[in-house]
């Protein structure tokens, strides 16, 4: 017979043991989180949404992308070799996912893509990985929507030709929700009975401020007077054309020469320009609402278990994707 001290110092064994084993998996997960861009208006609204959702649910390691999908590859690398419990990416260059996913599907890592939408049927190749984005046409018919909103101010059509002379801000070239964005707001506007012209090229902005004052200005020089409305897929670069508008004299708070102007986040700046009247309106892209989205589903996964388990989220008609609604602002 053993001696009971010796049966006891195998009881307190135990039941520390389980104690470790209980603390050890009720212990946070390592979650990286790969952003395309930090000074990205929106995406920084994202940022700050998921920052306080994982907040003491999980131990998060951010990385800046800067706008370069080598710099992102190789964040992306590193993350790997720290074996994390979990990824969020915001592809910089979404056409780029198909090697993003095979080194992560090759370390059996969950992730989650949000934002900008890589090919989804490349996403299905992965079952441990969901998308959270929105449906971009849904940004761009609600752009529609305003423009007949605003045509019907007949003061707008300047030359009184019973048509909308607009310029366009467009993000990125081959951006999906770039590309949606310019195609549906101008057809939502022809199925509202609006008839547009645009006037001169699409300005390819990448979704910069700067860069879309530098082109409205440039736009002004070769037409002021015939600019009736400024369309842009983001807020950003919606900014940066009222820069322009009112280095001429327009859109001026309480001035009397006006030119509409129509964005897409809802981003604070926008929102403020919205109420002082130097700004039509945007679309809101809910940011705190994506954060949110993204590490319940992310945490979920993290944690083995079913991406949506336990939460009011679906999937579009594709299996994988996760689409939080817009919504059209025009200030109260």
């Amino acid at each position: 017979m053993k001696p009971r001290s010796s049966c006891m110092f195998v009881a307190i064994c135990a039941v520390i043991a389980c104690l470790f084993a209980s603390v050890a998996s009720a212990a946070a997960p390592n979650i990286g989180v790969l952003i395309y861009k930090y000074d990205d208006t929106y995406i920084s609204t994202v940022r700050n949404a998921l920052t306080k959702a994982l907040d003491g649910k999980a131990t998060m390691t951010m990385q800046d992308g800067k706008g370069d999908q080598a710099t992102q590859n190789d964040q992306l690398d590193v993350m790997i070799s720290k074996k994390m419990d979990g990824l969020i990416v915001n592809m910089v260059d979404a056409q780029a996912a198909a090697g993003v996913l095979e080194k992560i599907k090759a370390a059996g890592i969950p992730v989650v893509f949000f934002n900008r939408e890589p090919n989804l049927d490349v996403l299905k190749t992965y079952d441990k990985s969901v998308f959270v984005g929105t449906n971009a046409a849904d940004a761009g018919k609600m752009q529609g929507d305003i423009i007949k909103q605003l045509w019907e101010n007949k003061a707008f059509d300047l030359n009184g030709d019973g048509k909308f002379q607009y310029v366009m801000f467009k993000g990125e070239p081959d951006n999906p929700e770039a590309i949606a964005r310019t195609e549906f707001s101008v057809k939502q506007a022809a199925l509202n009975g609006v008839t547009m012209d645009q006037i001169g090229q699409t300005f390819v902005c990448n979704w910069d401020t700067a860069l879309a004052q530098q082109a409205m200005e440039s736009a002004l020089a070769a037409n002021e007077g015939k600019i009736e409305l400024v369309i842009a897929n983001n807020d950003s670069m919606a900014m940066g054309a009222i820069a322009a508008l009112s280095n001429v004299g327009y859109n001026l708070e309480g001035g009397s020469k006006f030119i509409p102007v129509i964005g897409v986040d809802a981003t604070d700046q926008a929102v403020d320009a919205i109420g002082k009247g130097i700004m039509s309106a945007t679309v809101k892209q809910d940011g705190e609402a994506m954060g949110q989205a993204v590490a319940t589903i992310m945490l979920n996964m993290a944690a083995g278990k079913a991406p949506l388990d336990g939460t009011s989220y679906t999937y579009d008609d594709s299996g994988i994707a996760v689409r939080i609604p817009y919504s059209p602002f025009m200030g109260k």
